[in-house]
């Protein structure tokens, strides 16, 4: 595969990204687990940390507070909304809040909200209020949106008052506190004509960046609500990016031995057949649900665990870093109880500054641009090359899954002085020359000009 041809449907991606997401690595801030305290202030110390670490979006799980009706655990789910309006006081106040989006803005970085339009507490009093806007059953009795979500009932879109509620809602916080827009829960249960009102409403206030929790490439199955419309067009007007599922479990299965790596080639011919190239999708290899349900990294992907780290930061895409993986966090964390992150003195923080600082600074890893290219490089089944090029610069990437080192010849087209972005060395490479990949390991190196 040698670059991604042009798109038949690129008139119809109208999303303006934000000119400050162009180069962004988004980063995932559980604030009741982050710090012994569980809030805002606590966590804001770190935000020094991860800007030099390169994050460019720090992403807030929902901050309102939590229905008591049905609650799961000693303190609830952070998605069971009792007040859109409100900040939940484990966390601290509103101007605590303002201080965390001031201090990242002052950093250079961007803070989106966690938002769950599509359903609330059952304790929430907009289901007394304005009970017309939840969805009933056949006997008029209000439900969750899937009957394992007994903590949360369901919205009803067809009403337009709901609509501007919830749009006033989203207007509030970019208002009140200045956020940058927001990361929306299971967003294709919503209507689409809604975000796309939405977004228009918003990018009248500042430029937002909007984040779906939703994969139209990722096939239906799974746990009951992932039945994935393939058509929502989230893309289209609304969004600047959905979850990149479709990869996330395909690095899953790779490391269960069901797929040979080289197959990431059918993702990435899916994803360009789908979407043009401004479209972000966001890779990972955690995030809140995945370690708290499906495992840590180091249980699901073992000794491939920061292989596909690098692939997850250096493919076509945004990458996401989730809370405690600088720590090399091997626990799965509660998610209805407190349950703090055991820091360790951050032993993968120079690991994720490596690579993210490389994504920020270097012209052909940034977002959406058009103009870079992507090259595939031939590697045996069990590895994956390519070499990313925007201009005259360039990065090389050599992954391993393998439990034996690689000796890797390089191909004709590689040639000249590369810089070794983990090792800081500078070599003289030539074709035919083996480069040695270490057993579930990487080579990621920069072109010297």
């Amino acid at each position: 595969m040698s670059d991604f041809p042009p798109h038949p449907d690129d008139h119809l991606f109208q999303v303006q990204h934000p000119e400050w997401a162009a180069h962004a690595s988004i980063y995932e801030v559980n604030v009741r687990q982050y710090t012994p305290e569980g809030t805002f202030r606590a966590f804001a110390e770190h935000l020094p940390r991860l800007a030099a670490m390169g994050i460019g979006i720090v992403w807030l799980m929902p901050i309102h507070p939590i229905g008591e009706l049905h609650r799961k655990g000693t303190l609830g789910s952070q998605y069971a909304v009792r007040d859109y309006f409100g900040v939940n006081p484990e966390f601290g106040t509103l101007d605590d809040l303002r201080h965390v989006v001031e201090e990242a803005h002052r950093l250079d970085m961007h803070v989106i909200l966690d938002w769950v339009a599509n359903h609330t507490s059952w304790d929430n009093p907009l289901v007394t209020e304005h009970p017309a806007w939840f969805t009933k059953d056949e006997n008029g009795q209000m439900v969750p949106p899937i009957p394992d979500w007994e903590d949360v009932v369901d919205l009803d879109y067809n009403s337009q008052e709901l609509r501007r509620y919830m749009t006033d809602a989203l207007l509030y916080w970019v208002r009140e506190a200045d956020i940058d827009g927001y990361r929306c829960d299971v967003a294709g249960l919503v209507p689409t004509d809604f975000w796309d009102d939405a977004r228009t409403e918003l990018d009248q206030v500042k430029p937002v960046f909007m984040l779906a929790e939703w994969d139209e490439l990722y096939p239906s199955g799974g746990q009951t609500w992932e039945n994935f419309n393939g058509n929502t067009r989230l893309l289209e007007r609304a969004f600047d990016m959905t979850f990149g599922l479709r990869l996330h479990y395909f690095l899953d299965h790779v490391a269960e031995g069901k797929h040979p790596l080289c197959e990431v080639d059918d993702y990435l011919a899916a994803e360009r057949a789908k979407y043009p190239r401004s479209v972000y999708l966001m890779h990972f290899t955690s995030n809140h649900d995945v370690n708290s349900w499906d495992g840590t990294e180091y249980e699901r992907l073992g000794e491939n665990a920061l292989p596909f780290a690098v692939l997850c930061a250096l493919l076509p895409g945004m990458p996401l870093v989730y809370t405690g993986q600088e720590a090399a966090l091997n626990k799965r964390l509660a998610f209805f109880d407190k349950d703090t992150i055991d820091w360790n003195d951050y032993p993968l923080q120079a690991f994720y500054t490596s690579l993210l600082q490389l994504k920020k600074r270097h012209p052909a890893l940034h977002n959406g641009v058009r103009e870079s290219r992507f090259e595939r490089l031939p590697a045996p089944d069990t590895a994956y090359a390519f070499v990313r090029r925007h201009g005259n610069a360039a990065v090389l990437v050599v992954v391993n899954s393998a439990p034996t080192p690689l000796e890797y010849s390089l191909p004709d087209t590689i040639a000249d002085a590369w810089y070794d972005v983990f090792s800081g060395l500078t070599e003289e490479l030539l074709p035919g020359e083996a480069l040695t990949v270490e057993a579930h390991g990487w080579r990621v190196l920069e072109y010297v000009a």
